[in-house]
């Protein structure tokens, strides 16, 4: 039972907010503070074995991110727990911290503190940079072995990383990637940041000083920490508590819920490609020899070390290479999933590789164990080096190995993952395994792809997270598919007792927009003439509009509109293809600010997550009902799976899926109270099958115009 005392906080504290800010209350937001609240409070005395979770899809103009700050932490301070709010991007991250958390601090007498927290990644090593700007011939040499995607040594931009140091030393900068005045590009980054098995922690002769670890005492001190669904899973992989607080001390918040569990399918999947891989063995032989003769490692057990994981090495190339040939005589036998340019995409039926492919991951597991074993040992020897600390040479090169050789363990590691994948079958009463290879050829020769993952993320979010926690919210302005969870609770795997709530939107829908459907006599299949329908029906679409975003489910229709166009129009139009995000929608912004018209022509990344509201979007179309790719590895395999179950996949998957998606894309519209428009989708189906008007009722309450317009003459 919530705690009276945090009741009448929460109830003050909106109260205050309210007044501030000179709104009228919101019944659908004071729902949510309630529910949560409720929710929440019997985590301290729940007899289940997984924590509270609720879940709450709130309409977009609800105001979910004060609903659950104010549900939530006022009770987890009375409780000694931690809040993590997570997000699926740093951007959103990044505006709740700079946005959000501030104006709800400023206009009510509630009291916590906040910290962002990003990984390592995102953080500059003081060690590296120090390494990077010495610039003599052998440091050189060891930056080049950093890995493939890297320049050579000269490219590197010293410029750059001079004007960081100076940054640092004057306090003007703390080492954020995501702080720096301008954009940084990953070849320059890579070179000055580590992960988390490159980083020497208190070992490291810039500990004192260093950025990540500066940034991590903040965090450790704060009420609310504001992470990322990525981290999250990262903190999660390494058991809890390594990035983030201790699971079973903390409440968790997931805003954009609806991308957990597809993060955690990629974060949880293995991928490596062989070719490259080979290349990459047989430069860390190089390394070892180098190594070897640097002395640094002068126990006779360290040759007798070498020498061994040079055979090894050389056996593991043999053994890839074996692999590949096999693969390519599989890609004889097996069907084209997908073909793009040069790239040939090939699915094993429900993921079940064949018996030689098995026997070679077998082989493989057993090579990359024992590299990883041997790269592992002389990463330990070179942390007792940094420890013993009797010679401050023998330290200084122990400081510049370290970072080196972990990085190998951590890719040794993955392509051990990856073969351990393919070694055995999975249980047969549990979702497969994905496994997929891809094939291409360029001007440098083939390159053979091996990837795996889960298609479910249940069991996974089930043994890491809702058995750990203390709670977990998840919130999102759409998370049912057909008004029903079903599709949540399947992918994410959510305990039974987990609570779920729908809110509605505030808006009024049916007076502030309209949904067309124009009579087509043509379905999507059916592609030149769909696509030329388009064509020829988007300059009487759009005539009255000044500000419009067109939606596409695959680049190829897309980009056949726009050449399809006449100029006049085709000017008129952003296309995703030609600029970055940001830019698009800055000069989007900046055109119609201009009393010019703008359209903006983009794929599935626009269809949520994109802020126009008023003046700067009054019409949503669509070309299609946006169902999956249906080729895509991980969703072809569930699908396969859900038919064995004897459920109909379509009905089961596609369909739902389909009708999520389009309630995301039909929500670019109305972004606040006062926005109008029209949302027009150029897809008959959605009225003449069965499956369509089950997704047609799904939509928010829009008047709708069923072919009152005819676009098919």
């Amino acid at each position: 039972m919530l705690p009276e005392e945090v009741k009448k906080q929460i109830q003050s504290a909106y109260t205050q907010l309210i007044e501030a800010r000179s709104l009228n209350p919101r019944p659908g937001q004071r729902q949510m503070i309630a529910e949560i609240a409720n929710c929440m409070a019997s985590s301290t005395h729940t007899t289940d074995l997984n924590a509270p979770v609720c879940v709450i899809e709130a309409g977009t103009g609800t105001g979910k991110t004060l609903a659950y700050v104010l549900g939530v932490i006022p009770l987890a301070k009375k409780l000694g727990l931690k809040v993590v709010i997570s997000t699926a991007t740093v951007a959103l991250q990044e505006q709740v911290i700079l946005k959000d958390l501030p104006e709800i601090l400023a206009a009510c007498d509630l009291d916590f503190s906040f910290s962002l927290a990003k990984g390592r990644g995102r953080y500059l090593c003081l060690a590296k940079l120090d390494l990077l700007l010495q610039g003599n011939d052998s440091q050189q040499a060891i930056m080049d072995l950093y890995g493939e995607e890297l320049d050579e040594p000269d490219n590197l931009d010293q410029g750059l990383y001079e004007a960081m140091l100076i940054k640092l030393s004057t306090g003007q900068w703390q080492g954020d990637r995501d702080e720096w005045a301008e954009p940084i590009a990953n070849a320059s980054w890579a070179p000055v940041t580590v992960d988390n098995t490159q980083c020497m922690g208190p070992k490291c002769s810039h500990f004192r000083n260093c950025c990540f670890y500066q940034a991590r005492e903040s965090m450790e001190k704060a009420d609310c920490i504001v992470a990322n669904h990525d981290l999250v899973l990262s903190d999660l992989a390494l058991g809890g508590g390594a990035i983030l607080s201790e699971p079973a001390k903390t409440l968790y918040v997931f805003d954009e819920a609806h991308h957990l569990a597809a993060k955690t399918n990629n974060h949880f999947s293995a991928y490596a490609r062989l070719h490259s891989t080979i290349s990459w063995l047989e430069k860390s032989d190089n390394l070892l020899s180098q190594l070897d003769k640097a002395r640094l490692l002068e126990s006779p057990r360290f040759h007798s070390v070498f020498k061994s994981l040079s055979q090894a090495i050389t056996q593991t190339v043999g053994e890839l290479g074996r692999s590949c040939l096999l693969l390519e005589q599989f890609s004889e036998s097996l069907e084209v999933s997908s073909r793009y340019d040069n790239q040939c995409q090939y699915i094993f039926a429900l993921g079940q590789p064949p018996a030689p492919l098995m026997q070679q991951a077998e082989q493989l597991s057993k090579l990359f164990k024992q590299l990883l074993r041997g790269f592992e040992d002389i990463a330990e020897t070179l942390k007792a080096i940094l420890e013993e600390g009797n010679s401050v040479k023998a330290q200084q090169q122990a400081q510049q190995w370290f970072p080196l050789i972990a990085g190998h363990c951590n890719r040794l590691e993955a392509n051990l993952k990856l073969w351990l994948s393919y070694m055995s079958l999975d249980k047969t009463t549990d979702a497969p395994t994905a496994r997929w290879f891809t094939i291409t050829e360029n001007a440098e020769g083939v390159e053979i792809a091996l990837s795996s993952s889960p298609v479910l993320a249940a069991q996974t979010l089930q043994s890491k997270l809702w058995g750990q926690c203390a709670g977990a919210i998840l919130t999102s302005a759409t998370l049912a598919a057909l008004g029903q969870f079903d599709m949540l609770k399947m992918r994410a795997g959510l305990p039974e007792n987990t609570r779920y709530l729908k809110i509605l939107s505030p808006f009024d829908y049916a007076h502030a927009a309209r949904f067309i459907v124009p009579k087509m006599q043509c379905e999507p299949s059916d592609y030149d003439k769909h696509t030329d329908l388009i064509i020829k029906a988007l300059p009487k679409a759009l005539k009255d509009d000044q500000a419009a975003l067109m939606l596409f489910s695959s680049r190829r229709q897309m980009l056949d509109v726009l050449q399809g166009l006449p100029q006049k129009w085709a000017d008129l139009i952003l296309c995703q293809d030609d600029y970055q995000k940001s830019q698009l929608i800055k000069y989007h912004k900046k055109r119609i600010d201009e009393g010019e018209v703008s359209i903006i022509f983009g794929l599935a990344s626009f269809a949520e997550g994109v802020d126009l509201p008023g003046k700067y979007c009054t019409h949503v179309l669509i070309a299609k009902i946006p169902f999956a790719v249906p080729n895509d590895p991980i969703e072809s395999t569930l699908a396969q799976w859900i038919e064995d179950q004897g459920k109909n996949a379509f009905m089961t998957l596609a369909v739902p899926d389909a009708a999520f998606r389009l309630v995301q894309a039909s929500g670019r519209l109305l972004r606040n109270e006062k926005d109008s428009g029209k949302v027009t989708l150029f897809d008959e189906r959605i009225v003449n099958k069965r499956y369509g008007r089950a997704i047609l009722d799904s939509l928010p309450p829009f008047a709708r115009e069923i072919f009152q317009q005819d676009y098919s003459l």
